[in-house]
């Protein structure tokens, strides 16, 4: 059978939508309950310990003399470590393997969240943010790559769409239960409520770590709770995956920087980062301006439609994978985004209708990543692909430093209806990035077979 691929298509999309095997089934069943858990729930913990000095300050300036000021710097600061320090993470992960890894990373990020409880001074708390950012650097990339190395393409994006709801997860529970730690704890043994925050949210991050180290397992030739036949079976399909026609030709870092492609997709992410973060700090303001007053309310009305993307993203990523397609996944889900920040313009404050564009936008917006890595993971070499994921990520992450305040000076100037407009844009020209540059190679004539797995 021949079979010609793209980037955005992975190896047996002229397969389509063939049965699975029923082995297979209980074979990748088994490996996501052994890895997934465990990995969803240190993203919740590193994503709390990202946000929660957001909420934290509602309690710190009443005992820190710190300024808006201080605050947005540090909030920002924690994309320069995050930036600088992903690629040489995912480097080391390659060399010494991700149990090392993620025990290095979830005990220093942890150890530097708790600490910022004690923090006087905003030099102080410059660094500590920081070193945040620097520590927690590798985790998201690093875990992107140590998919790879357990799921073959065609069951890849679901995995990465489990893994990242824990971004949604913990955007829905953060507030409740930042408030109620700073409500209830204030003043237990001499500390205020908001250093309380960053010690009970910090905590868990190294003992997951250490839980990390014990449970899993670098890759499965090395996972004694797989038979020899699932090894077996498990690494022909990812050799098969390694087979793509137009699989990056990429042997080394050199060659990776060398590729306009890369840099294509680089960009694109961007975008994408820089709507998503302009949307999560825009949405309280967003369901204030349309008449919800009271501060529980906008809380629970920001919470439901993570709710809706927590069931959107895995069913994007289930499709994305049954029909072995990327590219036009990704459209999709950018389209759903676009309509439903077109619906919350042309709402003009209607509640209804006003939730209903937010409910769908951020759908569309979260179903986005888990297609977009898989794409990417897809496309690179294996020579290269943990250098090629944590240059895209930590690039990506530029977009988010910047988007919450231009959309914010765009909106002081030239009014809500015009920051709308200026989001969609981002998603418009990043769709436009990834079809381009992922757009279908003329067929290759080759013998290989791509498993359906």
């Amino acid at each position: 059978m021949t079979l010609p691929t793209t980037p955005g298509t992975s190896a047996g999309a002229a397969a389509g939508t063939a049965p699975e095997s029923a082995e297979d089934r209980r074979l990748y069943a088994k490996i996501g309950w052994r890895l997934m858990p465990l990995l969803l729930a240190a993203y919740v913990i590193a994503f709390l310990d990202r946000i929660n000095v957001g909420f934290a300050r509602l309690q710190m300036q009443q005992t820190l003399d710190f300024s808006d000021a201080v605050y947005g710097l540090g909030a920002g600061i924690f994309f320069v470590g995050y930036l600088l320090f992903e690629l040489p993470s995912n480097l080391v992960l390659q060399k010494i393997g991700a149990r090392k890894t993620l025990l290095r990373i979830m005990v220093c990020w942890g150890v530097a969240a708790m600490a910022i409880a004690f923090v006087r001074t905003p030099t102080q708390f410059y660094v500590l943010r920081f070193l945040l950012g620097a520590f927690e650097a590798g985790f998201t990339p690093g875990v992107l790559l140590y998919l790879t190395y357990w799921f073959p393409s065609a069951r890849r994006g679901r995995m990465i769409a489990i893994f990242l709801i824990g971004a949604i997860g913990a955007s829905t529970i953060a507030g409740p239960l930042s408030g109620a730690i700073m409500k209830f704890f204030d003043g237990n043994g001499g500390l205020h409520g908001w250093q309380w925050l960053f010690l009970v949210q910090g905590l868990p991050a190294p003992l997951l770590g250490l839980l990390a180290w014990w449970w899993l397992d670098d890759k499965p030739a090395h996972a004694a709770w797989l038979s020899a036949a699932e090894k077996a079976r498990v690494q022909q399909q990812l050799d098969a995956d390694g087979a793509s026609a137009t699989q990056a030709a990429h042997g080394s870092l050199a060659d990776l920087l060398r590729d306009p492609k890369v840099w294509a997709l680089s960009l694109a992410y961007v975008f994408v980062v820089a709507g998503t973060y302009a949307i999560a700090f825009w949405t309280p303001v967003l369901i204030k301006s349309w008449g919800v007053t009271d501060l529980l309310h906008i809380g629970l009305y920001a919470a439901l439609p993570q709710l809706f993307a927590m069931v959107g993203v895995v069913l994007m990523a289930r499709s994305s994978d049954r029909r072995r397609e990327r590219r036009w996944h990704f459209a999709a889900g950018s389209l759903m985004a676009v309509i439903g920040l077109g619906v919350i313009a042309l709402s003009q404050g209607q509640l209804a209708a006003s939730m209903a564009g937010l409910c769908l936008g951020v759908v569309g917006i979260a179903s986005i990543p888990p297609v977009f890595f898989a794409l990417t993971s897809e496309y690179l070499s294996r020579a290269t692909v943990a250098a090629g994921m944590a240059l895209v990520s930590s690039l990506g992450n530029i977009g988010g430093a910047i988007s919450p305040s231009l959309t914010g000076a765009i909106t002081a100037k030239a009014g809500q209806a015009a920051a709308m407009a200026f989001v969609m844009s981002l998603y418009v020209l990043a769709t436009l990035i990834v079809l381009a540059a992922t757009r279908r190679a003329a067929p290759a004539v080759t013998t290989q077979t791509a498993p359906v797995a």
